[in-house]
């Protein structure tokens, strides 16, 4: 069902005092973008239906394409899951969560990228360096991590969300299970403290390690855990569903809209994720959705070890071979792109493609005729 609020509709209605609630120009390229999707200013195009029993017109807008926009993520979700489902291993897997406390969110702001990057280089390192120790495992792991930068209510909160094989791959190339029996992964609070102590080393490398930072910086142990595996690589599949092409908030969480506030859902996970509402200015709400606006080509979803693309072209195979292939319960089928909405069994061929100016008159009208058509039935 299409959700009736949208984020473009928000950005829409402050559009004129954007500039004055947004200062930086590649976030403000972006709000432009996610205001025109699917829409006449983008341009679009007409398409009908082949079969001779449907032979419908449908109205398409180009979209906008941007990773941030909340109308652009479907296909691409699809997509990238069905890849990976094709790569998922035989073993069990591990969610694994690394956050950045609120003390680094100012510096998060003004350097997003060196923070972010830093998050990622950490946590694969202190992933690799548990898998690497004999004590723990002894052999090379790999970890998929999805970067969010979003807390329910859009304030900031860094963290990435990580899956992780429970065993690797031994320089002998032997698959090698994770001594825990598939319990845990490694002991967590040593993972937790060895991740601040890389997290603060690179910090103080960059130059952004103040005293008082520091301080405030290892006064508390960081927010980290590791769940527990798992039951299937069904659940994995589901997981990356949910989190790969996630987004700060989608349409559907927004309930309503004022002249000068908007509502939306959120969970307060202090009251055990119970359902609330959130009121804001809209001004306020733009501010908050554009800080989770990424660097431009800056990279969200990285994959490392035996799970990168140069680590599954050297062991998948071998890998496999030791711990047999994956059967899914359910396969997700095809993406069926070009088909008729409608009927189904028709391929919609192009009539005709439109810029900015919108599409001809009169298409416009056996669309309409078409659409009263279907009132009356």
């Amino acid at each position: 069902m299409r959700p009736v609020h949208e984020v473009a509709h928000i950005i829409n209605s402050v559009k004129p005092q954007l500039p004055g609630i947004i200062s930086n120009t590649w976030k403000l390229r972006t709000l432009y973008a996610l205001s025109r999707c699917r829409t006449a200013a983008m341009g679009g195009h007409i398409d009908r239906c082949d079969n001779p029993k449907c032979n419908r017109l449908h109205l398409s807008y180009n979209s906008c394409r941007n990773r941030h926009c909340p109308k652009c993520q479907g296909h691409q979700r699809e997509e990238w899951i069905q890849n990976r489902e094709a790569e998922l291993l035989n073993v069990p897997y591990f969610h694994v969560v690394f956050t950045l406390p609120d003390h680094l969110n100012k510096l998060s702001l003004q350097k997003p990228e060196v923070i972010y990057s830093l998050l990622f280089k950490t946590a694969w390192q202190t992933i690799k360096g548990f898998g690497e120790n004999h004590t723990f495992l002894g052999a090379l792991t790999g970890m998929i991590s999805v970067l969010h930068t979003w807390g329910s209510n859009l304030s900031l909160h860094p963290h990435l969300h990580c899956i992780v094989p429970a065993g690797g791959i031994s320089k002998y190339g032997k698959w090698k299970s994770t001594k825990s029996k598939g319990k845990y992964l490694f002991p967590v609070k040593a993972m937790g403290k060895v991740f601040r102590a890389k997290f603060l080393a690179g910090l103080n490398k960059a130059g952004l390690l103040e005293k008082t930072l520091h301080e405030k910086l290892t006064v508390k142990p960081w927010v980290f855990y590791a769940k527990r595996p798992f039951r299937g690589p069904q659940q994995v599949i589901e997981y990356l569903g949910r989190y790969t092409h996630k987004i700060a908030i989608s349409n559907h969480r927004i309930i309503r809209t004022s002249k000068d506030s908007i509502s939306f859902m959120v969970k307060n996970y202090r009251k055990g994720g119970s359902k609330e509402i959130c009121q804001l200015p809209k001004s306020e709400f733009i501010r908050r959705f554009s800080m989770h606006i990424l660097p431009k080509n800056f990279v969200r979803i990285r994959h490392y070890g035996i799970l990168s693309s140069t680590g599954k072209k050297k062991h998948l195979i071998t890998i496999r071979r030791q711990t047999g292939e994956v059967r899914l319960l359910v396969k997700r089928g095809p993406i069926l792109a070009g088909f008729c909405p409608v009927c189904k069994k028709g391929k919609l061929v192009t009539i005709a493609i439109f810029q900015d100016r919108g599409p001809p008159g009169h298409l416009i009208r056996q669309l309409n005729q078409q659409k009263k058509q279907c009132h009356r039935v």
